[in-house]
């Protein structure tokens, strides 16, 4: 990824001026992912998808690329959930990459903590973006993540290690539209064999008997 180089040089800079001790905890399995995982709209209406962190131990720094079918989707809207009350890591935080290139279908995004913030542990959102759907298609919204710890005092050299972690793309598939007089000819067919379904009923109905009068209908 472009920024990765620059990400690690930044987190190489910055953390050996930091002294707070960061705790030991059980490591479950990380995971960055689409969230909802598969998305449905109709033409010309919005959806919003996240870019979330799950379970996650130590963070302290984070790169994103996201891609999308730009024939089919554009973006309209990046809520940047950092730091926020629903977001991963802590301020202060230093931006290195928040890049959203419509044609492309691509955005970027890379961040880190810097002091006095501690490492984050849990789960949270990176960034929100809201979709509209533009033209008729389906598109796989494509995810590639790294994550980055806060390196323990004893380490040497004092550098962020990546966090292995499992990422998860999602999708977006466009609800098929039928035209007005396609609906409308559907249900004239339908009242039309109702139609003849409840004369063929009646007339059977009104067939005489073996004593040549008609059958009582009830």
């Amino acid at each position: 990824m472009q920024v990765k180089s620059f990400l690690f040089l930044a987190l190489v800079l910055l953390i050996p001026f930091q002294t707070h001790v960061t705790t030991t905890h059980a490591v479950p399995e990380t995971i960055v992912k689409i969230e909802p995982y598969s998305t449905y709209a109709n033409m010309s209406e919005t959806f919003t998808i996240n870019v979330s962190v799950i379970d996650v131990q130590n963070l302290y720094g984070l790169e994103v690329a996201f891609h999308w079918n730009s024939s089919v989707l554009e973006a309209v809207k990046i809520d940047v959930r950092v730091a926020k009350s629903d977001g991963v890591l802590y301020s202060p935080i230093f931006t290195v990459e928040d890049t959203l290139v419509q044609d492309e279908g691509k955005y970027l995004y890379a961040a880190t903590s810097t002091s006095p913030a501690p490492s984050f542990y849990g789960s949270g959102n990176i960034v929100r973006i809201t979709f509209k759907v533009i033209a008729f298609g389906n598109s796989t919204l494509d995810l590639e993540s790294q994550l980055y710890d806060y390196p323990p005092l004893d380490r040497w050299p004092r550098i962020s290690l990546p966090i292995e972690h499992l990422t998860v793309d999602g999708s977006f598939t466009i609800i098929p539209e039928f035209p007005n007089n396609m609906i409308l000819l559907f249900f004239m067919v339908t009242a039309f064999l109702a139609i003849i379904i409840s004369k063929r009923i009646f007339q059977r109905k009104s067939r005489p008997n073996a004593s040549g009068l008609p059958n009582k209908i009830y």
